[in-house]
C-alpha cells in the first residue's frame, strides 16, 4: 500500500502533557480534514486527539494553538 505525500510528514503533536493544553478546541475547529476529536478525560475536561488516518498534516492545528504561540513568544519552542 502506497502512502500519500502528506502521510510521509510527521503527525502534529498538539501537547505532550495535559497541562500544556487548555482544551479550547481551536485545533478541532480549524482542522479541514476533521481529523481531531475532543475526548473527555476522567474529570470531564476535553482534550484533542488526532486520528492519524484522517490527518493531512497541514499543521493548521498547531498554528492556532494559544499555548504553542505563547511558548514561542517566551522562547520555549524553536519553531
Amino acid at each position: 500500500m502506497q502512502t500519500s505525500p502528506s502521510q510521509d510528514k510527521e503527525l502534529p503533536v498538539l501537547f505532550e502533557k495535559r497541562k500544556n493544553c487548555c482544551g479550547c478546541s481551536a485545533c478541532y475547529a480549524v482542522c479541514p480534514a476533521r481529523a481531531i476529536r475532543m475526548q473527555p478525560n476522567k474529570a470531564g475536561f476535553s482534550y484533542p486527539v488526532i486520528d492519524k488516518q484522517k490527518c493531512i498534516r497541514c499543521y493548521k492545528c498547531l498554528s492556532v494553538c494559544a499555548f504553542k504561540t505563547d511558548q514561542k513568544k517566551k522562547g520555549y519552542l524553536k519553531s
